[in-house]
């Protein structure tokens, strides 16, 4: 019965660190949906140093919104987040509406989509697509045309270092692994 409940229930993540730590985040069990460990987020925000105070930051694969919402836990100034599945899409429109997160804007569109089209610059961008697409060089290449000055890009993937990462385009700031996940955070050279 408890298995029954849990399918049923979907998954769960909770928020490491800021002002909605500890609370817990639910989505759907979906394929391809695989939320940032907690190991991989504490390493990310110990590199951008705790605190996002005053960035607007772009969760393109928003997924479970583990980092879209741990941004805005930390004091990021707005996040978007990118889905284009809709029962994803769902759970983080109820995981922002529980968390009274004002400064959140979900958007139902491919991030590509997104990217490629004119609109607003971020701060620090967020690339954690599903391992099993081919989707970080395509929209890699679209976040840097997106990126402010002096904006970090984070990217996620499952080989140790994909060719898209050439030195002529991004400065690997910093790298680091867990598990399946390979993950780095990058600047434009």
């Amino acid at each position: 019965m408890k298995r029954a409940l849990k399918a049923k229930a979907g998954n769960s993540v909770r928020i490491i660190g800021g002002e909605y730590r500890s609370r817990v985040l639910h989505f759907p069990d979906l394929p391809g949906l695989r939320p940032t460990p907690d190991r991989v987020r504490e390493t990310l925000f110990n590199w951008l140093g705790q605190r996002l105070d005053g960035l607007v930051c772009l969760d393109a694969f928003a997924g479970s919104g583990a980092l879209g919402f741990e941004a805005i836990s930390r004091g990021a100034a707005r996040v978007v987040m990118l889905e284009s599945e809709r029962e994803a899409f769902a759970a983080l429109r109820r995981n922002a509406e529980m968390l009274a997160a004002a400064d959140v804007e979900i958007l139902r569109i491919d991030a590509r989509s997104h990217l490629a089209g004119p609109g607003r610059i971020y701060d620090l961008i967020f690339l954690d697509p599903p391992f099993s697409s081919d989707l970080l060089a395509p929209t890699l290449a679209l976040a840097a045309t997106r990126l402010a000055p002096g904006g970090r890009i984070y990217a996620e993937f499952p080989t140790p270092r994909p060719a898209l990462l050439a030195p002529e385009t991004f400065t690997v700031l910093r790298q680091g692994r867990a598990g399946r996940s390979h993950f780095c955070l990058l600047e434009l050279a």
